[in-house]
């Protein structure tokens, strides 16, 4: 398990999850944002929604959304921040669609015509497709007929912050990508994009806020100590069983059955809570899939 190091908010960056949920609660510069990635003007914002779990039945799997909002307009926005490689991204996005989808028109509506317009957004610190591209843009597109689109309304994008391209897409969107990975004074006034200073503008006043420096040493600290208290037990435990076998192999066994209890205790604690899958994952700083599989084994 890895060590947790504080970085002071003042060096976060938009790829942290904090900061970017942070940011993006303020309608102005979420709009600035989401204007820089479609490259055009987005109508006025609703308030968003950052961390929204969206649950179809006590059945079927919720999902944590990062920012979830709505233009005047009623096209729908979710956008997600994604600093680690995952390799079910692409499916996490679909699955993420349907669930959104559910959610869009209310029992007894007869046209599906009235389904929203939605944008997926997932910005990424790497390239998940390979190609060196900034912006990965998906809509449906008939195999038969290459310039037949499927106008269902749902578009998904993908962002990679380490695009190569820039002949390809806007000097405004490849000066955006580089400041969500490098958001400093400096990289934001050498920008030439009226908008990135506005959104800067935003970060600088999140990390002067007093409340919002509290919440952030709050949320780190609640991570922190789930951690230590997962290791410190696992290692005790693991060192007694060891020393009463007398064997490497039982220090190592005692160590790992030792977390794993502990994990299962704390993963009881927060599904009593109510907490999802991700966000218990999030909090212990674990794989979540080997959360699932502890969850499984529970019920």
């Amino acid at each position: 398990m890895k060590k947790l190091n504080m970085i002071p908010l003042q060096e976060l960056n938009l790829t942290d999850r904090f900061l970017f949920d942070e940011v993006m609660e303020d309608p102005q510069a979420h709009r600035e944002i989401l204007s820089i990635i479609l490259g055009r003007e987005i109508p006025s914002l609703k308030r968003a929604e950052t961390e929204k779990e969206v649950r179809v039945s006590s059945l079927a799997r919720s999902v944590r959304l990062d920012v979830f909002t709505m233009d005047e307009n009623t096209d729908v926005y979710n956008t997600e921040m994604q600093k680690e490689w995952k390799k079910d991204l692409a499916k996490r996005s679909r699955y993420y669609q349907g669930i959104i989808d559910t959610g869009l028109l209310t029992p007894g509506v007869p046209d599906y015509n009235l389904l929203n317009n939605t944008y997926i957004i997932l910005i990424m610190t790497f390239d998940l497709f390979g190609y060196g591209k900034y912006c990965y843009t998906f809509k449906p597109v008939c195999q038969e007929v290459p310039g037949c689109i499927l106008e269902d309304g749902a578009t998904r994008i993908f962002l990679n912050t380490r695009g190569k391209n820039d002949d390809e897409v806007s000097p405004e969107l490849a000066e955006f990508l580089h400041y969500v990975e490098n958001t400093t004074d400096q990289t934001a006034q050498t920008a030439n994009s009226e908008r990135i200073h506005k959104i800067h503008d935003r970060v600088r006043e999140v990390r002067q806020n007093e409340k919002v420096g509290v919440k952030y040493m709050l949320a780190w600290e609640e991570k922190y100590y789930a951690q230590e208290e997962a290791r410190e037990i696992g290692l005790a435990e693991g060192r007694a069983e060891g020393l009463a076998e007398g064997l490497a192999e039982g220090r190592v066994k005692g160590h790992a059955e030792g977390r794993a209890e502990k994990l299962a205790e704390q993963i009881k604690k927060k599904l009593a809570k109510g907490k999802t899958a991700e966000e218990i994952a999030d909090a212990l700083e674990e794989d979540v899939d080997t959360i699932r599989e502890l969850i499984s084994s529970l019920t």
